[in-house]
């Protein structure tokens, strides 16, 4: 028989929230590639700014046998931008330091290369007011994109005239074979 209790085995019949597994998925390949942290990577405009996060990347820490203190920060960096961030040494340190809450790196490395791109956001729709043509109805709608939807289909509506035919003048209609002969 094993020792362990039942609530303290990793195989349970319990049910789990998807965070929680997901967050060790994720953990463990930040892990690999020397992240502990792996905010440090998606809030990085946040800690050095938007400016200087566009032309750099953190790619990963590494850490001293045994600590998670002291570490070496390294960072991708645009070719031409290098000098400039080597001079913002100081000030990063100090801001990933003030991130992490404690003196979590004490080195910079620089490793040129193209930092990734970061991903671009689809512009959201413009709002336009409803015209009164189309009713009070369409302004009660909270969500902006079924309300532009429901207001374009209206509008197709409006501007057609009479049902939808299926035949166009000039065609042949369709015959029709009589299977009781």
């Amino acid at each position: 028989m094993s020792k362990r209790k039942p609530e303290e085995s990793e195989r349970s019949c319990r049910p789990r929230a998807a965070g929680e597994l997901v967050g060790d998925v994720g953990g463990q390949s930040f892990r690999r590639f020397g992240f502990i942290q792996s905010a440090i990577v998606s809030r990085w405009a946040e800690i050095v700014g938007e400016r200087y996060a566009k032309v750099s990347s953190p790619e990963s820490i590494k850490f001293p046998a045994g600590t998670k203190a002291g570490g070496a920060l390294t960072l991708l960096v645009d070719g031409a931008h290098a000098p400039l961030i080597q001079h913002l040494a100081p000030m990063i340190i100090e801001r990933v330091n003030r991130f992490f809450g404690y003196a979590a790196i004490n080195r910079i490395i620089f490793k040129q290369g193209r930092p990734p791109a970061p991903p671009v956001r689809p512009a959201r729709p413009q709002l336009r007011p409803v015209p009164k043509e189309l009713g009070e109805g369409l302004r009660e709608i909270a969500d902006p994109e079924l309300r532009t939807c429901l207001e374009s289909l209206a509008a197709q509506i409006a501007a057609s005239s009479g049902p939808p035919s299926l035949s166009q003048e000039g065609e042949e209609p369709i015959p029709v074979i009589n299977r009781s002969e």
